[in-house]
């Protein structure tokens, strides 16, 4: 019987993954995506686009697909995404891997502060003008209307329509992963004193990080939430040892 196995992705890591999988033979292998970005990347197996109905919707695909693994390699703020995987497995009896990369940490001359989401980076941005980067998805920023005397700077893969109700922004288009000394000649170039970001972990968009160090500019980063209890794979390669387990396993039992 084949193994079957449904990636949750939309991340890096679940392209990689899915690339490192896509040549076994021993292996049937869907990437699921949310289908929110225009114009994605190309995958190396094949793709299922959209949403599942929650945990149930999810829950029923398992089964009716008979898929024997499912890998949770959703984005560490993907909460209900995650939360429905682990749901959705509890309720099929299918076994569920969680790869998510591990979160920063701040260095030696980092200025982090820690925020609970968009609501209180805006209260932390303070009243009096400030040049700020906003490194978010477009869903995340409607927020910083409420904080007009800033000036923005959103980057995004997409285009953000309809465009943030504040007199003064900047959008540009970019997709990652970017360089330090980019990073920093945009920070410099728009004059950014403060950053607003996820703990994304990783080395896609760690650079920018690196940048706010050497420039000394403030970071408001989100806290990320509460991962669900399910076994877990912080890179690419841990997850490849955990599948081959399972799926050896499976085998020898068959």
């Amino acid at each position: 019987m084949t193994y079957r196995i449904l990636i949750l992705g939309g991340t890096t890591e679940a392209r990689q993954l899915a690339g490192k999988l896509a040549p076994r033979r021993d292996l049937d292998v869907t990437l699921s995506l949310a289908g929110r970005t225009q114009d994605p990347v190309a995958q190396p197996v094949p793709v299922r686009t959209g949403g599942f109905g929650g945990a149930e919707g999810l829950a029923a695909y398992l089964r009716d697909h008979e898929i024997r693994l499912l890998v949770d390699a959703t984005h560490p703020y993907a909460a209900r995404i995650s939360a429905n995987a682990a749901l959705a497995s509890r309720q099929s009896g299918v076994p569920a891997l969680r790869l998510h990369r591990p979160a920063w940490q701040p260095l030696p001359g980092d200025r982090w502060q820690m925020v609970d989401g968009a609501e209180e980076a805006v209260v932390a941005l303070g009243g009096a003008s400030r040049r700020v980067f906003l490194a978010l998805g477009r869903q995340e920023i409607g927020p910083f209307e409420a904080a007009p005397a800033h000036f923005y700077l959103i980057r995004s893969v997409d285009p953000v329509e309809p465009p943030l109700a504040v007199p003064d922004a900047a959008y540009i288009l970019g997709r990652g992963p970017f360089g330090e000394a980019e990073e920093t000649g945009l920070l410099q170039h728009w004059r950014i004193d403060a950053i607003v970001c996820k703990n994304s972990g990783g080395t896609a968009t760690y650079a920018k990080l690196a940048a706010a160090r050497k420039l000394d500019i403030d970071v408001l980063m989100f806290r990320r939430p509460e991962a669900p209890a399910m076994p877990s794979a912080g890179s690419v390669g841990e997850a490849l040892a955990m599948i081959d387990h399972r799926a050896g396993s499976a085998k020898r039992g068959e």
